[in-house]
């Protein structure tokens, strides 16, 4: 998920048409992709135009997801949304337990390590299947494990602020 100029968090893309009743196929950038259909209302950005829509139904299908949206009844309006970008409110997400983050609100922290070295900031989250791995850029480009208490000690939301036991380029 990334945060939007809007506000909004970007869920996914619609990628294609499926059948003739207006079904959609559905590229997520949520983990497990089916969670994507855990959000009833979408906001569709295509071009310079958002409308929001009801999700009536989905699933997978094949190696993706297929859902049908409330108003788009047949293959021609549903062509109309192919390459529109899905985003909802941030207000739908679910809390999260302490210790856990979403990925949005890390991008763009800054990372320093125990010595007080700025490393620099965030700028992507890698999943990697061990563990996920933050892209940090600075003077150069750190690759830093996401494994608390071996390389993350802390992350500070309301500061702005991730500490890790990272050495940096160059030490």
């Amino acid at each position: 998920m990334m945060e939007g100029e809007t506000g909004k968090l970007l869920l996914g893309r619609i990628s294609g048409i499926y059948g003739v009743k207006g079904w959609i196929r559905v590229f997520s950038y949520t983990r497990p992709a089916e969670n994507i259909l855990n959000y009833p209302f979408w906001y569709l950005k295509h071009r310079d135009d958002e409308t929001l829509h009801k999700v009536r139904e989905g699933r997978t299908q094949g190696k993706g997801l297929v859902v049908s949206l409330e108003g788009i009844e047949d293959r021609d309006t549903a062509r109309l949304l192919v390459g529109a970008d899905i985003y909802i409110e941030r207000d739908q997400l679910p809390s999260l337990p302490e210790g856990e983050y979403y990925w949005t609100d890390l991008l763009g922290l800054q990372v320093i390590n125990r010595q007080g070295q700025s490393l620099g900031e965030v700028v992507e989250i890698l999943e990697t299947g061990a563990h996920d791995v933050l892209v940090v850029k600075g003077e150069g480009r750190e690759l830093i494990p996401w494994v608390w208490g071996t390389y993350l000690l802390d992350v500070d939301l309301e500061a702005g602020r991730i500490t890790v036991d990272w050495q940096g380029l160059g030490d």
